[in-house]
């Protein structure tokens, strides 16, 4: 609970527990919206995601926050004041985007030394080294920017951001521009800088991986609206909306029939199969969608043992390294996919047991 209107025993506010506040957040370009009515509180110290495909807002709401775009209505506050109409450079926030934009004239000690030059700083080349040691540079001061990798300037642009003591770092897909190793090399090391700074992050990503990886928490963002903010695991184990279920991979998203709900507790079917006890809430009779991660669902010989008994057709089989994905098809015509670690001498046009557990059905609430 926020406590910015607290007074202590000398009648100073107290610090609040969030260091931003949005509030009926409103922008849009022509018929385009980025945020619509957009409000939540991030905590401090947060690791925070905005998560969602290319057009959701994402990119413009963390854009807004900085004081780069001004939001058509609406409230922006950082430790509780508005900063609304503050311009960018008085807000003590670092930015960090895709592009580097390093000074190639520069040494890596220049770079990132250069906001408290600007800021007419003292201790430069303290706070300099103690950035540099943070991201794991130390040693390389006098190097040119132009012969560092990708994964080494993408640390210098880190360091960079830090080195003033921002109130909060903006992160704007920053690892998209790096390959695969690198880029599962630095997830780590950002979150390690998190956590050893205590600056609060806020990190824009399309990368579902990347979100829940890093992440303290993640809004899913869908076209300037929040569908779920919540914890990642929350997020990915129980989504409460058809959008947020198909966003992550291995969600099957199926529709059931003849709803009938008394006292929470759902009853349906699914393919034809009774589905009951299922925690749902009040709902209308009729038909609903429901959401099953595709490692719950159990096919074959493993399928005996789960609560609810469906039959299948196997459509295809698809390698992914450590896991295959068996797809299959009911007989209400719907399709699931079923997630393996293991081949299990299956054949497309097999036909077998498919078996669900009860706790496994996540009711979509819309």
């Amino acid at each position: 609970m926020r406590r910015r209107h607290s007074i202590d025993a000398r009648g100073q506010p107290l610090v609040s527990d969030n260091i931003l506040r949005l509030s009926g957040l409103r922008k849009r370009f022509g018929q385009i919206i980025t945020a619509d009515d957009l409000s939540l509180d991030v905590e401090r110290g947060a690791f925070f995601t905005f998560l969602g495909p290319s057009g959701s807002g994402k990119s413009t709401i963390l854009r807004m926050i900085a004081g780069l775009e001004r939001p058509d209505a609406g409230r922006i506050e950082i430790d509780g004041r508005d900063v609304s109409a503050t311009p960018s450079w008085q807000r003590q926030l670092g930015m960090m985007f895709q592009q580097y934009a390093l000074f190639p004239h520069m040494t890596v000690a220049a770079n990132v030394g250069y906001g408290l030059k600007v800021r007419g700083a003292g201790g430069i080349p303290e706070r300099v080294g103690e950035m540099l040691r943070l991201v794991g540079l130390a040693g390389m001061e006098e190097k040119n920017t132009t012969l560092l990798s990708g994964g080494e300037q993408q640390r210098v642009a880190l360091a960079r951001a830090l080195a003033p003591k921002p109130k909060m770092l903006l992160l704007d897909e920053p690892l998209s521009a790096l390959d695969e190793g690198i880029r599962r090399a630095m997830q780590t090391e950002l979150k390690r800088v998190h956590s050893e700074t205590g600056t609060t992050f806020l990190y824009v990503t399309h990368d579902q991986e990347e979100a829940l990886t890093m992440s303290d928490r993640i809004a899913v963002l869908n076209r300037g609206h929040i569908a779920q903010c919540d914890a990642p695991e929350t997020i990915y184990r129980r989504p409460r909306s058809v959008f947020v279920a198909h966003f992550f991979h291995g969600c099957n998203v199926l529709t059931v029939t003849d709803l009938v709900s008394a006292g929470g507790v759902l009853a349906c079917r699914l393919a034809g199969v009774a589905l009951s006890g299922i925690p749902l809430g009040d709902r209308i009779a009729g038909s609903a969608h429901i959401a099953i991660r595709a490692e719950d669902v159990a096919i074959g010989s493993d399928a005996a043992e789960a609560d609810f008994q469906l039959t299948g057709v196997l459509e295809d089989v698809t390698y992914r390294g450590t896991v295959l994905d068996y797809r299959l098809r009911l007989g209400d015509g719907q399709t699931l996919t079923a997630m393996m670690t293991r081949r299990m001498g299956l054949e497309p046009g097999d036909t077998l047991p498919v078996g669900v557990s009860r706790e496994s059905v996540i009711p979509l609430e819309y």
